[in-house]
Protein backbone atom coordinates (compact mmCIF):
# COMPACT_ATOMS: atom_id res chain seq x y z
CA UNK A 1 0.00 0.00 0.00
CA UNK A 2 1.08 3.26 -0.73
CA UNK A 3 0.59 4.77 3.11
CA UNK A 4 2.53 1.82 4.43
CA UNK A 5 5.44 2.74 1.26
CA UNK A 6 5.70 6.57 2.18
CA UNK A 7 5.76 6.28 5.88
CA UNK A 8 8.88 3.98 5.79
CA UNK A 9 10.24 6.46 3.10
CA UNK A 10 9.49 9.31 5.49
CA UNK A 11 10.83 7.47 8.87
CA UNK A 12 14.13 6.54 6.95
CA UNK A 13 14.97 10.13 6.01
CA UNK A 14 13.79 12.38 9.00
CA UNK A 15 14.65 15.62 7.63
CA UNK A 16 13.08 15.12 4.22
CA UNK A 17 10.45 17.72 3.23
CA UNK A 18 7.54 16.57 1.71
CA UNK A 19 5.32 17.51 -1.19
CA UNK A 20 1.89 18.86 -0.88
CA UNK A 21 0.47 15.35 -2.65
CA UNK A 22 2.11 13.62 -0.21
CA UNK A 23 0.78 15.63 3.13
CA UNK A 24 -2.24 15.47 1.30
CA UNK A 25 -2.26 11.67 1.22
CA UNK A 26 -1.40 11.62 4.39
CA UNK A 27 -3.92 13.32 6.23
CA UNK A 28 -6.42 11.57 4.09
CA UNK A 29 -5.04 8.46 5.83
CA UNK A 30 -5.04 10.43 8.91
CA UNK A 31 -1.53 10.41 9.68
CA UNK A 32 -0.58 13.90 11.22
CA UNK A 33 2.48 14.52 8.26
CA UNK A 34 2.80 17.98 9.55
CA UNK A 35 4.24 16.99 12.48
CA UNK A 36 6.77 14.75 10.33
CA UNK A 37 8.38 17.68 8.45
CA UNK A 38 7.94 21.08 6.26
CA UNK A 39 6.91 20.87 2.96
CA UNK A 40 8.65 22.21 0.10
CA UNK A 41 6.92 22.74 -3.11
CA UNK A 42 9.58 22.52 -5.76
CA UNK A 43 12.58 21.02 -3.60
CA UNK A 44 14.23 18.53 -5.44
CA UNK A 45 16.61 17.64 -2.25
CA UNK A 46 15.43 14.54 -2.52
CA UNK A 47 16.77 13.08 -5.49
CA UNK A 48 20.40 14.34 -3.64
CA UNK A 49 21.24 10.51 -3.50
CA UNK A 50 19.94 9.52 -6.87
CA UNK A 51 22.20 8.11 -10.18
CA UNK A 52 22.13 10.80 -13.12
CA UNK A 53 22.94 10.67 -16.59
CA UNK A 54 23.09 12.23 -19.70
CA UNK A 55 22.71 9.61 -22.76
CA UNK A 56 22.75 10.08 -26.36
CA UNK A 57 19.46 9.73 -28.00
CA UNK A 58 20.15 8.17 -30.96
CA UNK A 59 22.95 5.62 -29.48
CA UNK A 60 21.38 5.25 -25.70
CA UNK A 61 25.32 5.50 -24.77
CA UNK A 62 26.44 7.35 -21.80
CA UNK A 63 27.68 10.87 -22.36
CA UNK A 64 28.43 11.54 -18.94
CA UNK A 65 27.22 10.58 -15.20
CA UNK A 66 26.10 14.01 -13.44
CA UNK A 67 26.07 14.72 -9.26
CA UNK A 68 22.74 16.74 -7.84
CA UNK A 69 24.07 19.95 -8.94
CA UNK A 70 22.99 18.75 -12.21
CA UNK A 71 19.54 19.12 -11.36
CA UNK A 72 19.84 22.83 -11.18
CA UNK A 73 20.70 23.31 -14.85
CA UNK A 74 18.04 25.13 -16.37
CA UNK A 75 15.12 22.62 -18.23
CA UNK A 76 15.93 24.84 -21.61
CA UNK A 77 19.67 22.62 -21.54
CA UNK A 78 17.89 19.72 -23.61
CA UNK A 79 16.73 22.35 -25.77
CA UNK A 80 20.37 23.12 -26.42
CA UNK A 81 21.47 19.96 -26.01
CA UNK A 82 18.69 18.13 -28.58
CA UNK A 83 20.76 15.12 -29.31
CA UNK A 84 20.63 14.21 -25.56
CA UNK A 85 17.95 12.73 -22.61
CA UNK A 86 18.42 12.69 -18.69
CA UNK A 87 18.20 9.51 -17.19
CA UNK A 88 17.40 9.68 -13.48
CA UNK A 89 17.15 6.55 -10.99
CA UNK A 90 16.07 6.97 -7.63
CA UNK A 91 14.77 4.83 -4.35
CA UNK A 92 11.73 7.40 -4.35
CA UNK A 93 10.60 6.33 -7.24
CA UNK A 94 9.58 3.10 -6.04
CA UNK A 95 7.14 4.47 -4.11
CA UNK A 96 5.59 5.31 -7.51
CA UNK A 97 6.13 1.99 -9.02
CA UNK A 98 8.65 3.30 -11.38
CA UNK A 99 12.68 1.72 -11.89
CA UNK A 100 13.91 5.30 -13.48
CA UNK A 101 12.39 8.43 -15.45
CA UNK A 102 14.10 9.61 -18.59
CA UNK A 103 13.35 13.26 -20.09
CA UNK A 104 14.19 14.45 -23.51
CA UNK A 105 13.06 17.01 -25.89
CA UNK A 106 10.86 15.61 -29.13
CA UNK A 107 12.97 16.30 -32.75
CA UNK A 108 9.19 17.26 -34.30
CA UNK A 109 7.21 18.83 -31.77
CA UNK A 110 9.96 20.47 -29.65
CA UNK A 111 8.57 19.23 -26.66
CA UNK A 112 9.75 17.75 -23.22
CA UNK A 113 8.77 14.75 -22.88
CA UNK A 114 8.88 11.59 -20.16
CA UNK A 115 9.92 8.31 -20.80
CA UNK A 116 9.70 5.32 -18.15
CA UNK A 117 8.16 1.90 -17.13
CA UNK A 118 5.38 2.32 -14.79
CA UNK A 119 5.02 -1.17 -12.59
CA UNK A 120 1.10 -1.83 -12.71
CA UNK A 121 -1.00 -4.64 -13.81
CA UNK A 122 -2.48 -4.65 -17.26
CA UNK A 123 -5.91 -4.35 -15.73
CA UNK A 124 -5.35 -0.72 -14.77
CA UNK A 125 -5.32 0.40 -18.13
CA UNK A 126 -8.45 2.21 -17.73
CA UNK A 127 -7.76 3.79 -14.58
CA UNK A 128 -4.19 5.28 -16.46
CA UNK A 129 -6.28 6.30 -19.10
CA UNK A 130 -9.05 8.25 -17.71
CA UNK A 131 -6.15 9.76 -15.29
CA UNK A 132 -4.42 11.20 -17.83
CA UNK A 133 -6.81 12.17 -20.26
CA UNK A 134 -8.21 14.64 -16.87
CA UNK A 135 -4.58 15.31 -16.57
CA UNK A 136 -3.65 16.80 -19.65
CA UNK A 137 -5.16 19.82 -21.46
CA UNK A 138 -4.45 18.54 -25.38
CA UNK A 139 -4.62 14.99 -25.60
CA UNK A 140 -4.23 13.91 -29.14
CA UNK A 141 -0.24 13.14 -29.42
CA UNK A 142 0.44 14.21 -25.82
CA UNK A 143 0.53 10.44 -24.48
CA UNK A 144 1.36 7.16 -25.66
CA UNK A 145 0.14 4.12 -23.33
CA UNK A 146 1.66 0.50 -24.20
CA UNK A 147 1.65 -2.37 -22.21
CA UNK A 148 4.59 -4.40 -22.25
CA UNK A 149 3.79 -8.20 -22.25
CA UNK A 150 7.58 -8.84 -21.65
CA UNK A 151 8.49 -6.84 -18.64
CA UNK A 152 5.25 -6.56 -17.22
CA UNK A 153 5.10 -2.72 -17.15
CA UNK A 154 3.22 0.01 -18.72
CA UNK A 155 5.75 2.10 -21.14
CA UNK A 156 4.75 5.60 -21.11
CA UNK A 157 5.64 8.21 -22.93
CA UNK A 158 4.40 11.57 -21.79
CA UNK A 159 4.65 15.41 -23.21
CA UNK A 160 5.12 17.54 -20.53
CA UNK A 161 3.90 20.48 -22.34
CA UNK A 162 1.03 19.26 -22.48
CA UNK A 163 0.03 18.94 -18.38
CA UNK A 164 -1.84 21.70 -16.91
CA UNK A 165 0.56 23.73 -14.57
CA UNK A 166 3.80 22.78 -16.72
CA UNK A 167 6.17 25.19 -16.40
CA UNK A 168 9.28 25.01 -19.09
CA UNK A 169 11.02 27.93 -17.49
CA UNK A 170 12.48 25.74 -14.07
CA UNK A 171 15.24 23.63 -13.82
CA UNK A 172 16.14 20.08 -15.14
CA UNK A 173 15.63 19.45 -11.00
CA UNK A 174 12.14 21.20 -10.94
CA UNK A 175 11.32 18.95 -14.25
CA UNK A 176 11.77 15.55 -12.29
CA UNK A 177 9.71 17.16 -8.89
CA UNK A 178 7.08 17.99 -11.20
CA UNK A 179 6.71 14.46 -12.99
CA UNK A 180 6.78 13.04 -9.57
CA UNK A 181 4.03 14.73 -8.07
CA UNK A 182 2.32 13.77 -11.03
CA UNK A 183 3.37 10.17 -10.84
CA UNK A 184 1.86 10.39 -7.30
CA UNK A 185 -1.06 11.20 -8.20
CA UNK A 186 -1.42 8.48 -10.86
CA UNK A 187 -0.34 6.06 -8.00
CA UNK A 188 -2.76 7.58 -5.32
CA UNK A 189 -5.85 7.54 -8.31
CA UNK A 190 -4.99 3.84 -8.90
CA UNK A 191 -5.14 2.59 -5.37
CA UNK A 192 -8.22 4.68 -4.31
CA UNK A 193 -10.01 2.44 -7.61
CA UNK A 194 -8.22 -0.72 -6.00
Amino acid sequence: MLKDELIKLIQASPKLSLYPEEIDYLKKHDIQADTISQYEKHSFSRFTDAYIERGDKETEEVIGVESESFLAQPLIYLKEHMNEFIYLESKWFDLIRVDAISIEVDDVFKTYDVLLGLKQPKKVENLIRLFLDEQINNIEHSYELLFNQKDGVWDINISLNALKAFNENGSIGEAYVFTYQFLFRLAEAIESEK
